[in-house]
């Protein structure tokens, strides 16, 4: 395996097992580098490319995208692409590098890992974000009304759109900045880690919903607040136990698989299923041919949301007519 630093740390990757794990359009695949479409733009060309191998003084997983609507993504590390590609910040990409990779074999075995003593949450200025409505989000089929909820608005950063992740308190912990042209997105430097944070987790206890759609990115649980049904997100397709506890202490009685529709989306419907049994009602949605709630449009999701399919039975006695009038309309 290609040797790639991490913190400083020379660590062997793996790297065409972890680009392997996600969907690529138009991609071709060679023991050098795999060329396809870029995954930060909506593209249809194999515009983008991920050296596999080292190459000159270049080292495995730097990448190159010659479409690039922004001169910060033209090309990186491993590193980058891979904390955008798990839907995460960059300190927890290198901490899940360090933790799978970051060890020798042989008699002399250790972890290659920067230690760090478990530091005192803060909250975030909330000077970060300046409320107002996103045009970019509306043309995404978001409400004004969703927008105001969530407190989404103008970012320092131009061309991305702030979306606050908050804590079950209210407190500001993190900072998503969507691109509003293309697929880019990143996280507050210095920001709470998106794997200890559940999105929507505030809106749900200011309104003491019982009903929530769990969905891997805000836009999608956007989507569906502007449809009137509560929605939380993950923030990617992992769920970690924190999170699992967050819902756990949570007002949730009643949790809807909403993860994407393909099998990254399937395998994290799997996973909430499997630790949060027991603790609340477990419902899903089909999206049918569409790829995820915000695809299938404002609409749509109002008439999904009377046919939710009770994937466990036995916990609640439960109807989604029963919580209507809770809904956010």
């Amino acid at each position: 395996m290609p040797t790639i630093e991490v913190r400083s740390q020379p660590i062997e990757i793996d790297v065409r097992a972890e680009l392997e794990l996600f969907e690529w359009e138009r991609a071709t695949w060679t023991e050098e580098k795999l060329i396809a479409a870029s995954p930060f733009r909506y593209d249809r060309k194999p515009s983008f490319f991920v050296r596999l191998q080292p190459y000159g003084q270049y080292p495995a997983g730097v990448w190159s995208d010659s479409g690039a609507y922004d001169d910060e993504w033209k090309s990186g590390s491993f590193v980058k692409l891979l904390s955008f590609l798990r839907n995460e910040t960059y300190e927890e990409t290198e901490e899940y590098l360090l933790m799978t990779y970051g060890r020798s074999s042989g008699d002399d075995l250790k972890l290659h890992l920067n230690l760090r003593l478990p530091r005192r949450f803060e909250p975030l200025p909330e000077s970060l974000i300046e409320p107002a409505i996103s045009p970019y989000l509306t043309s995404r089929g978001i409400s004004e009304q969703a927008q105001r909820l969530a407190g989404v608005g103008r970012s320092r950063h131009k061309g991305f759109v702030a979306i606050p992740w908050r804590t079950a308190r209210g407190e500001l912990a993190n900072v998503m900045y969507r691109a509003v042209r293309g697929k880019l997105f990143f996280y507050e430097k210095g920001g709470w880690p998106i794997r200890e944070l559940v999105w929507g987790i505030d809106l749900i206890y200011q309104k003491r919903e019982k009903l929530a759609v769990l969905c891997e990115a805000p836009i999608d649980a956007l989507t569906w607040w502007s449809a009137g049904v509560p929605a939380i997100a993950v923030g990617g397709v992992n769920f970690s136990d924190k999170q699992a506890d967050i819902l756990k202490m949570s007002p949730i009685e009643t949790l809807v698989l909403g993860a994407d529709n393909d099998k990254a989306g399937a395998k994290l419907n799997e996973a909430v299923k499997r630790k949060m049994r027991g603790y609340v009602r477990v419902c899903a949605v089909d999206y049918g041919d569409k790829k995820d709630a915000n695809a299938c449009g404002v609409e749509e999701l109002r008439d999904k949301a009377v046919s939710f399919t009770p994937v466990f039975d036995n916990l609640f006695d439960w109807n989604v007519k029963k919580f209507t009038n809770s809904f956010y309309c």
